[in-house]
This record gives C-alpha cells, structure tokens and sequence, in this order.
C-alpha cells in the first residue's frame, strides 16, 4: 500500500499541489478535498496528520478541517473496495508489466505508474500469503470462539477492532488483515461489523499522537477526528446495525469480502451525510474541551510549513515555496527598515533593522532543514529540482537580509559621525534604492505567481540597476574632484551602492530560478 500510494502521489503531484487553492470555507469543497487527498495517498491518518499539520501551521482553519476530515473517512474506504475483489490471480502480470515498466522506460511518469502497478501487485500477493496464513487458525476451536462472541458483544468486537488498528497505526491495514480472516470463514459478517467500528475509531490515534506538543487548534482538529468517528460508531452500532447489514447482504449475499468492503463504504458516506450538517458543532465542541486558555509567546519563526505535511511531500513542497516567498517578504521589510535609518538617521530602524536579520537567519535554518527532509522523502524528480533551486533561493534571500544589515551598520555610522550627503547624492540613492526594491518586489511576485515573464522583467531591471550604479559612481567621482562632497560621507556613499547592487544581483538569482524551474516555483 505504501508502494502504491508513494506512486500515486508522484503521479498526481501538480494536482495535489493546487489542492491547498480549494481549502476555501466552502466545507463541502473541503470533503471533496479529502477524498481525493485520501486516494491518492491510500491513508486516512496520513491525510488527517497532514490536516493536524496544516492547522498548526495556520493555513487550515477548523472549520475546513472538519470537512477534509470526513471526506478522507470515506476516501479510505476505496482500500477495502480494493481489497475485497479477488484479484489475485492478476497480481504477478501486474507486478511484472510495472517492472518492466520500470526498466524499460526513460520516462518519470511512466516509473510513477510502474510504482503503482507494483504496489498494487504485491498488494494482492500479500493478501494471499496472508490468507494461507491465517488458514491454520480455523483449526483452534478458542479463535473461532473469540470471533463469534463479537457477534454476541458487539463493544468487545469494537475494541478488538481498536486495538488492531491502534497497532498497526493503520486503519487500511487491520481492514486487509479483517478481509484476510473472513476470507478464510473464521469471522462471521455480524462479528466483523463491530470490528470494522472499531477500526475506525483506532485510525484516529495517529493523528492524536502527532498533535502533542502542537498549538491548541492542531490538538482540536485531531480531537473532530475522534469525535465524529466516536459519534458514527456509537450512531451505527445502536441504531443502524440491522439496516446497514440487510442493505450489504442484500447487495452481496454471497462475498463476505464484498460485504464488509461495502458495509466500511456505506458506514463512511451515512456517517458524512448524517454528520455534515452539524460540523459546526463539532468545532464548537472540541472548543469548549481545549479552551484557548493563556496566550502564550509564539517563538515558531515559520508560518507555512510543519513536519506533518511531509506524509505529503507534493503538498509540502508547495507550502515550502509559500515559506520561501514569507522569507522573501521579511528580507523586503529588513531593506526597508535599513533604508529609512540611512534616509532619516534613525538608530530605531537601524535596531530593528538587527532583530529583523536574526529571524531572517532563523528561518534560513528552519527551511534548510525541512528542504532536506523533503528532499529524503519520495517525490518526482521534478519536485527533486524544484527543492534544488529552493536552496539557492533561500541562500539569496538570507543575502538580501546581510546586505540590509549592512546598510544599517551604515546607517549607524552615519548616525554617530553625524554626516550628511549632498542633495546629489541623496538623489542617486533615491534612484538606485527604488529601481532595487523594483527588481526585488518583481521577483518576490514571480514566486508568488510562478510567472515567467515577471522574472524576465527582474533580470532586466538588474542591467538597469548596473548602469544607473556605474552612473552613480560616475557623479560621486565629479563631485569629489569639485570639493562638493564629503570624503568620509563618500566612503558610505560608495558601500551604499554596492550593497545596492548586491541585493539586485541576488534578486536576479532568485527570477532565474523561477525560470529554471518552468514556473513551477509558484506559492
């Protein structure tokens, strides 16, 4: 299953990389959301993890959680469905055209499906060797006890059912190993639906695990996940047990596989349809358990990305290039700031301009590690080389941020000194700062927009900005042979414009990296 979701990630990693464009409030849109989501990566914890993340991270607010959340209970159940067709015999031409495939072809899309037709070929080879495993089992009269008291104590079965999934931390997996079992006549259907229960309740804990230690909205979206499983357990249990098993029956009465796969599909869309309109609720539920309590200081630098959503590296990667872009946008201010302490001989913006650079410096090391982690998880080689050119994107943005503090260790020295520059100088640097901060506001929008022709404009402002220097410099040297400026302001003058020019050199770096990346440096 990890094989075959790894595949299908690869396979669909642009859109997966536009699903955080539809997390609107819409809710609906939000299930939908999580359907797809939970398809492709073949784990409803791992999409629910994801969703822990994006909360924590802000992104995500609780009432689009709870949508995704519901539509990846029942994005899961297409496993079971998986599953439960006899399909075996079909699983060694599957695995052998997927490897040769994979051999054969040059084409990183054409591996991706390979990957897929190999995972879900040894999938079913799993099954089968399972199956023969447990086949022995049937001969120990205590099992075949254990299994029918579920039908007689359905809360047994419930927790038999929790505590293979808690395990396993897989709800998709104790589901394979529940097909396994009924396969080989040792679990009745009526024993295998409080189980089927149970599990659902069981995959909650993985994303309960994964908010320890994060922020009371991350601890409340793994909470939704628990109670509306809780809710559809206790629901079906008590009230939709006999309907729910003559609808499956009627459907199949032959297949247990069948059967259950269809009784986990059914339990999942009733228990959305039934639950959807009172989402609302649950949000102020999980509200009133985690109260929002003492406002804390927040330290996390990062507002994009958050460990969790590397499950799902395309999805991670996009909100990395966001990470990026919101370091690009504190380096812009840090310029800012370092520039209206030269401009207006402020020692509060030259200070600012220092606290500025610190989180600068800490975001730089923040998106450096998580870059190689996602760098160590599986993604497409097109996502591998936009993590490539990302390196060197937050090396040149972390750039930007020195060249500010510079300037405002300028900006002191001028302070201190007490100098002042000619009107004509005061001019040029006018002119250079703005065609600068030009070419940088022209970049930090191609990231935003992934767009070509903004970068193409960025690299030609860096020429300007070259010769409106060399002008610079020009004027500077005439005004020194006439005694009309001040040697020591001069000396400023001149490392002004050169870390000027820097910043428009490493702007430049940046807009060629959203071209060398084919747009696909988009936020």
């Amino acid at each position: 299953m990890n094989l075959m979701g790894s595949g299908l990630q690869k396979a669909a990693g642009d859109r997966l990389k536009k699903i955080i464009e539809l997390l609107t409030n819409n809710r609906f849109v939000a299930v939908l959301v999580g359907i797809f989501v939970t398809s492709v990566i073949q784990s409803s914890s791992a999409t629910t993890v994801m969703v822990v993340g994006f909360v924590n991270a802000g992104i995500m607010q609780l009432t689009q959680a709870i949508g995704v959340i519901m539509g990846a209970n029942i994005g899961t159940t297409i496993t079971a469905q998986l599953i439960s067709f006899n399909l075996g015999a079909y699983a060694p031409i599957a695995v052998g055209i997927g490897v040769a495939m994979l051999m054969l072809s040059n084409s990183e899309k054409t591996k991706n499906y390979a990957e897929v037709l190999i995972g879900f070929g040894i999938l079913f080879v799993g099954m089968d060797y399972m199956k023969e495993a447990l086949y022995p089992l049937r001969e120990i009269q205590a099992f075949s006890d254990m299994m029918v008291s579920f039908s007689h104590n359905p809360l047994l079965g419930i927790l038999m059912g929790f505590s293979l999934t808690l395990l396993v931390q897989s709800s998709s997996a104790s589901m394979g190993i529940l097909l396994a079992l009924a396969s080989q006549g040792m679990i009745p259907f009526e024993a295998a639906l409080p189980i089927l229960y149970g599990e659902n309740i069981g995959t909650c804990t993985t994303a309960l695990i994964s908010s320890i230690g994060a922020s009371k909205n991350a601890q409340r979206a793994a909470l939704m996940h628990l109670i509306f499983n809780i809710v559809g357990t206790v629901m079906f249990a008590l009230i939709l047990h006999i309907p729910i098993t003559r609808m499956v029956v009627a459907i199949d009465p032959i297949n247990i596989q069948r059967q259950i796969a269809n009784a986990h599909t059914i339990f999942n869309i009733t228990n959305v349809i039934i639950q959807f309109p009172f989402a609302g609720l649950i949000v102020k539920a999980v509200e009133r358990i985690i109260p929002e309590g003492e406002p804390i200081e927040e330290l996390k630098m990062t507002k994009y990305i958050d460990l969790r959503m590397l499950s799902t590296p395309s999805i991670a990667l996009k909100n990395t290039i966001k990470e990026c872009l919101h370091m690009g946008l504190v380096a812009k201010s840090s310029l800012e700031t370092s520039m209206d302490a030269i401009f207006y001989k402020s020692k509060d913006d030259v200070f600012k301009t220092f606290d500025i650079e610190k989180k600068i410096n800490q975001l730089e090391r923040d998106i450096m590690s998580y870059l190689i982690q996602l760098s160590n998880s599986k993604i497409s080689g097109e996502d591998r080389r936009i993590v490539d050119e990302l390196f060197n994107t937050i090396n040149d943005i972390e750039r930007v941020g020195d060249h500010a503090d510079n300037i405002a260790e300028l900006a002191m020295y001028v302070i201190e000194k007490d100098l002042e520059f000619s009107e004509e100088s005061k001019k040029d640097i006018q002119t250079m700062y703005g065609k600068v901060m030009s070419a940088y506001e022209l970049t930090l929008q191609s990231i935003k927009e992934g767009s070509f022709e903004l970068a193409n404009e960025a690299l030609k402002m860096e020429d300007q900005v070259d010769i409106i220097e060399k002008s610079c410099r020009s004027g500077h040297i005439y005004r020194l042979n006439n005694n009309t400026c001040n040697p020591e302001s001069g000396i400023i003058f001149l490392d002004l414009l050169s870390n000027l020019e820097r910043i428009s050199d490493h702007a430049s770096n940046i807009a060629r990296a959203v071209i060398d990346a084919k747009g696909s440096i988009s936020a």
